[in-house]
C-alpha cells in the first residue's frame, strides 16, 4: 500500500511544498509542487495553511522536510531567512503525526543517492556513472552555498552527512579574487566562501569588476545580474558569472579534497540554470587547480544533479527510510 506525506524544501527565497507518494516497492512520484516566496508569509505555519488551501483543505497527515539550516534543536531558525520551526509543535499547530526533518542538502544527499544515472549531467572528470561506493561531495550555491557528503558502501546502504561547508573562508586565487574580497571585507570581519559562490554573491563579483574596469557601479540586484548575463545584455554581467564559475569550480574541488571524495554532485537551481556556461568556463581548470593534487582532482567525475525537485525527492526518501523502512 503506498504512503502519501507532504514534502516541504524550504530555502532563503523559496518554501516549497508537493504531495509525496511513496509506493510499496520504494519508489517515489511527486505531485505538482507549489512554490512560495518566503517573504510573503509571516511563518512557516502560514505558508503550511496557504498550501493546505491550494488542495481543498486537507492534507496527508505526514511531513518530510528539508530546511536551509542546522537541524536537532528544539528551535530551528533558517539561515536565509526571518522564519523559525519547532519540530515538536508540528503535529499540534499543523496535523502531521509523522515527521522527518533534515538539513536542505543532507536532502539533496538523498536525492543523489536515490536519482537515476539518467539524472546527472556531466560536467568534467572521466565521463562514467559515479561510483557505487566511497564518498561524493555534495554542494550548490542558491540564497547560500549548500554543502553535504554522502558515503555508499557498494552494496546498496549509504549515509548522508549535512554540514556547513559553505560557511568555510573564502580563498582567493589571483588578483580579481583578491579585490572581491577586499571589497567584501569592508562589510565582513569574517568571509565566507557562499559570500562569492551564491546566488546573491554576484552583486559584488559584479561590482568590483565595475570597479577595475572604471565604470559606474549600478545598483543591480542578483535578479537582474543573472538575467543580464543569461540574455547577453550586459558584457559585466557575462564576464561576473565567467568569474562566479572559477570560484565554483575552486570550491567544488575544495570540498572534494577535505572530504575525501570519489565523486562531486553539484546541485541546486542556481547550478542547473547557468548548467552550459559553467561545462564551458573555467569551471574544470579550478577545480583540477590543487596543485600537487590536480592528479587526484583530474580523476574524479563531476555530475550536476538534473531532478527538478531535489530538495522535495531527498526530504520523501529520507522519510521512507525512517519511517517505512
Amino acid at each position: 500500500m503506498s504512503t502519501q506525506i507532504v514534502a516541504v524544501d524550504i530555502g532563503g527565497t523559496h518554501a516549497r511544498f508537493a504531495i509525496a507518494t511513496i509506493g510499496d516497492d520504494g519508489k517515489i512520484t511527486l505531485g505538482e509542487p507549489a512554490t512560495l516566496h518566503t517573504k510573503d508569509h509571516g511563518s512557516f505555519q502560514l505558508a503550511w495553511q496557504a498550501f493546505r488551501d491550494m488542495n481543498g483543505g486537507t492534507l496527508p497527515d505526514a511531513v518530510a522536510m528539508s530546511v536551509a539550516g542546522p537541524v536537532g534543536n528544539e528551535v530551528i531558525k533558517f539561515t536565509n531567512n526571518p522564519w523559525i520551526l519547532r519540530p515538536a509543535k508540528i503535529e499540534e499547530m499543523l496535523g502531521p503525526t509523522r515527521q522527518t526533518i533534515i538539513n536542505d542538502f543532507a536532502a539533496v544527499g538523498y536525492a543523489v543517492a536515490c536519482a537515476d544515472d539518467a539524472d546527472f549531467l556531466h560536467l568534467t572528470g572521466p565521463d562514467e556513472p559515479l561510483p557505487p561506493s566511497g564518498t561524493l561531495s555534495v554542494l550548490g550555491p542558491g540564497t547560500g552555498l549548500g554543502v553535504a557528503h554522502l558515503y555508499r558502501d557498494g552494496k546498496g546502504g549509504y549515509h548522508v552527512q549535512a554540514t556547513e561547508g559553505g560557511h568555510t573562508d573564502y580563498a582567493p586565487l589571483d588578483l580579481i579574487e583578491d579585490a572581491i574580497l577586499a571589497r567584501l571585507r569592508k562589510r565582513h570581519t569574517r568571509v565566507s566562501v557562499e559570500r562569492i559562490v551564491s546566488g546573491p554573491g554576484i552583486v559584488d563579483i559584479y561590482a568590483t569588476l565595475a570597479a577595475m574596469e572604471h565604470k559606474a557601479i549600478y545598483e543591480l540586484t542578483d535578479v537582474e545580474i543573472w538575467t543580464a548575463a543569461a540574455n547577453g545584455e550586459d558584457s559585466l554581467a557575462v564576464a561576473a558569472v565567467d568569474r562566479f564559475c572559477l570560484a565554483l569550480g575552486a570550491a567544488a574541488g575544495d570540498c572534494a579534497l577535505a572530504q575525501g571524495a570519489s565523486g562531486v554532485v553539484i546541485a541546486g537551481g542556481l547550478g542547473y540554470r547557468i548548467r552550459e556556461t559553467i561545462k564551458t568556463s573555467g569551471f574544470a581548470e579550478r577545480f583540477r587547480a590543487k596543485g600537487r593534487f590536480a592528479g587526484l582532482m583530474a580523476s574524479l567525475p563531476v555530475k550536476l544533479i538534473t531532478h527538478p525537485q531535489p530538495g522535495l525527492f531527498g526530504a520523501a526518501a529520507a522519510f521512507a527510510r525512517e519511517h517505512l523502512q
